[in-house]
């Protein structure tokens, strides 16, 4: 029988070295950008896999990891997708969403166009387990959308570690994904997340992220 508790490996820094590496990864995460245009080369299948290792080793409540991955290479699934995908873009623009949220969505150019999804070498679809199913019945999951956002940051963190670019794409309502990909009734699409290299001469817009003090407020 496994113990039920073993011993913590934890490495300590010097102050200095802390500050070193915090500064390091800042300056890494801070050149993370959205892309929309992607590259059609192949992506190494095995630097995905070690990015969902690494997401996997998220906290979660009650230690129920409640994560789903789905990695989409086949050209005909991923056609499949963007068609729903596209479709529910479309009538958002059209009907649902409010003219303001149209405007905030202007500087970016985005509209219900989705070529990434067929473009990018890889998509991978995040499912939130709800509960799980088990012989004696469903048995129920804590904190789910917490723990499956938690462990979406460091998926996307390890990609762009690992030197991929990325796009989080989230149609609304995105149950076409449960369907396209066979997903079980205990799954609920999360996310769905481009990667690849980006394409020659991709370009972002020229953003600027929030000043520290207008984010943190230390009492």
């Amino acid at each position: 029988m496994e113990p039920a508790f073993v011993p913590f490996e934890f490495t300590e820094y010097a102050h200095e070295e802390m500050l070193q590496r915090s500064r390091e990864f800042h300056e890494e995460m801070r050149r993370r950008r959205t892309v929309r245009h992607f590259a059609e080369r192949p992506v190494p299948r095995e630097v995905v896999e070690l990015a969902i290792r690494t997401a996997a080793t998220a906290p979660s409540g009650a230690h129920k990891q409640p994560w789903r991955f789905v990695l989409v290479k086949d050209p005909q699934i991923k056609a499949r997708i963007r068609e729903a995908a596209e479709e529910e873009e479309r009538r958002s623009y059209q009907e649902r969403m409010p003219p303001a949220w149209i405007q905030d969505l202007e500087p970016l150019g985005t509209d219900w166009n989705k070529p990434f999804l067929t473009t990018c070498p890889y998509l991978l679809a995040v499912f939130a387990e709800t509960f799980a199913l088990t012989e004696s019945g469903p048995a129920k999951h804590y904190y789910v959308q917490e723990s499956v956002g938690i462990a979406t940051g460091l998926l996307i963190a390890a990609l762009h570690h690992a030197g991929l670019a990325t796009l989080t794409h989230t149609p609304s309502p995105m149950k076409f994904l449960r369907e396209i990909l066979g997903r079980p009734r205990n799954e609920r699409p999360f996310l769905l997340l481009a990667l690849g290299y980006p394409a020659p001469g991709c370009e972002v817009p020229n953003l600027t992220r929030k000043r520290l003090e207008e984010v943190l407020t230390v009492k």
